[in-house]
C-alpha cells in the first residue's frame, strides 16, 4: 500500500554536494547553499563549451570537422554522416596520402584528407614507422623511395598493399593495380639495396655518378598493367577504410534522389513507427534466413551518403523481389519504418533498380498550378491510374513554370501510379503536358 505524503515548503536548508560538509565550493557565508546550483554550475559550464564549440565549427569549419570526424572514428555510421555534411558545406574529403594525411583525419585548407590509422592491416606502430620517416627525410618521391627507406619490417607487404590500395600513394603514381604489381620486386630491390649499403658496397653505375641517387642499382621498372576499374577501386577503399572515400556509387544520381526519394537513410531513425518511406541505397550485405514454416526472407544491410540501415524482407515480399537484391545494386526502397527496442529498421515492400526507375512528369503553368479545377482533374486522373491488383509506386512529379523560373514537386506516395507510361498517355489524352521518364539513360554505371 502506497503512502501519500503532502508536499509542504521546508525553507532553506543545508545542502551538500557529494556529501562535503566542509570547506564546500558551493556553501554561502551563512553556511546555506542553493538546492540547484549545482544543476546551475553545470549548465553554465555547458553553456560556454557550446560557445566554443559553435565559435570554432564557425570560423574554422575544416579543423573543427577534422576533429570531430576523428573523435568517432570507430562509429562508422557517425563518421558517414559527417562526411555528408562536410561534401555539403563543400568540404571535400579525400582519401589518405602518403604525403599529407597523419594518424587521424588531417585539415588541408578546405580539404580533409582521411588519417592512416583508419586504414585496415595498418598498424599504429607501423603508421608511427611512417610518419618518423617522413618527418627526417621529408616526402616520398615514388614507391620505390617509399620501399627504400621504410625499414620492411616495421611496415611489411601487407600493410603497404593496403595504403595502396586505400589510395595513399596515388599522388604519386595513380595506377593502383601496377604499383601492387611491381611490390614485391620493389621490396626485393630495396632489400638488396639495404644488404648492399650495410656492405660498404657500390655499383658501377654509382661509382660513376649515374645512379640517379636512387641507390646502388637502377630501379627495376614497373610492369605495363591497365589500373583497376573504377568500381574496383571503389570496393577496395571500401574493404580498406569501410567508407567509399574518392567517390560513391549513388553520388552521380544524387540531385535525382533527392527528388523522388527525399528521405535519406540517415534520417530514417527520426520518423515515427510505421511511416511510409521512399529511400534510395545501396545493397552492401544480405543475408538470407528460413523461417520456421519453410519460407524464406531475407535481411538486408543498405546505405547512403548519409547512413545505413538494416531492412527486413519478409517471405511473402521476398518471393517478388529476390532477384533484385545483389550486392552493390542500387535500389529505390518502399519501406515502412519500424520502431522497437531503440532499434530502427525498415520493412521492406517494394524495391526497384535505380537504373530502371521510371516515374512521371507533368507541365503546369503557374496559372495551372493556381487553379483548383486543373488541380482536382489532375488529382481525380492519378487515382485512376493506381491499380488494387498492381503496386502504385511509380513516383509523380510536378513542373511548375519554365526555364530558370521553374520548381519542382514531388507529390506523395498516396499519388503513385501503377504504370509510369500508361499514365503519361492517359494525363496526355487529357490535355496535360506529360511524359515518362527512366534514369537508364542518365545514371553512371556502379
Amino acid at each position: 500500500m502506497v503512502k501519500i505524503i503532502a508536499r509542504r515548503p521546508l525553507g532553506s536548508r543545508p545542502v551538500y554536494d557529494i556529501g562535503l560538509a566542509q570547506d564546500h565550493n558551493f556553501l554561502t557565508a551563512s553556511g546555506l547553499v542553493a538546492a540547484n546550483c549545482f544543476n546551475k554550475s553545470h549548465s553554465t559550464a555547458y553553456g560556454f563549451v557550446t560557445y566554443q564549440t559553435a565559435y570554432l565549427k564557425a570560423n574554422y569549419p575544416t579543423e573543427y570537422m577534422a576533429a570531430l570526424l576523428s573523435s568517432v572514428g570507430g562509429d562508422q555510421d557517425k563518421v558517414q554522416k559527417y562526411i555528408a555534411y562536410c561534401l555539403s558545406v563543400d568540404i571535400q574529403v579525400q582519401p589518405p596520402d602518403i604525403n599529407q594525411s597523419e594518424l587521424d583525419f588531417t585539415p588541408l585548407g578546405k580539404t580533409i584528407v582521411f588519417g592512416l590509422g583508419a586504414i585496415k592491416n595498418v598498424g599504429e606502430s607501423a603508421i608511427q614507422a611512417i610518419l618518423e620517416v617522413r618527418r627526417q627525410g621529408g616526402k616520398f618521391t615514388s614507391l620505390a623511395d617509399f620501399c627504400q627507406r621504410v625499414d620492411s619490417r616495421a611496415v611489411n607487404k601487407r600493410a603497404i598493399e593496403a595504403l595502396i590500395g586505400a589510395g595513399a600513394f596515388d599522388s604519386l603514381g595513380s595506377n593502383r593495380r601496377q604499383m601492387i604489381a611491381h611490390l614485391e620486386t620493389l621490396l626485393t630491390w630495396a632489400a638488396q639495396q639495404a644488404k648492399s649499403k650495410a656492405m660498404g658496397q657500390a655499383s658501377l653505375f654509382d661509382l660513376l655518378g649515374s645512379g640517379g641517387g636512387q641507390g646502388f642499382s637502377a630501379i627495376p621498372p614497373p610492369p605495363a598493367v591497365p589500373d583497376f576499374e573504377p568500381a574496383e577501386k571503389l570496393k577496395l577503399e571500401k574493404e580498406l577504410l569501410g567508407f567509399y572515400v574518392s567517390d560513391h556509387p549513388l553520388r552521380g544520381i544524387q540531385p535525382v534522389s533527392r527528388l523522388l526519394a527525399p528521405v535519406s537513410l540517415g534520417a530514417v531513425a527520426e520518423r515515427p513507427h510505421d511511416a511510409p518511406v521512399l529511400c534510395l541505397g545501396l545493397v552492401t550485405a544480405i543475408k538470407t534466413v528460413t523461417t520456421k514454416k519453410g519460407e524464406r526472407m531475407a535481411i538486408i544491410q543498405v546505405e547512403d551518403l548519409t547512413g545505413s540501415c538494416e531492412a527486413v524482407v519478409f517471405p511473402k515480399t521476398y518471393e517478388r523481389i529476390q532477384s533484385h537484391l545483389i550486392p552493390d545494386q542500387r535500389l529505390f526502397i518502399w519501406a515502412k519504418v519500424d520502431q522497437r527496442d531503440e532499434q530502427t529498421q525498415l520493412i521492406v515492400e517494394q524495391v526497384q533498380p535505380a537504373e530502371t526507375m521510371d516515374f512521371v512528369v507533368v507541365a503546369l503553368a503557374p496559372a495551372q498550378a493556381n487553379h483548383i479545377q486543373v488541380l482536382h482533374r489532375l488529382q481525380t486522373l492519378l487515382h485512376g491510374q493506381q491499380s488494387e491488383h498492381h503496386p502504385s509506386y511509380h513516383p509523380v512529379i510536378v513542373v511548375v513554370g519554365q526555364g530558370s523560373a521553374c520548381r519542382l514537386v514531388r507529390l506523395g506516395s498516396r499519388y503513385g501510379v501503377a504504370d509510369a507510361y500508361q499514365t503519361a498517355a492517359r494525363l496526355a489524352q487529357a490535355g496535360f503536358v506529360a511524359k515518362a521518364m527512366t534514369l537508364q539513360a542518365t545514371l553512371p554505371q556502379p
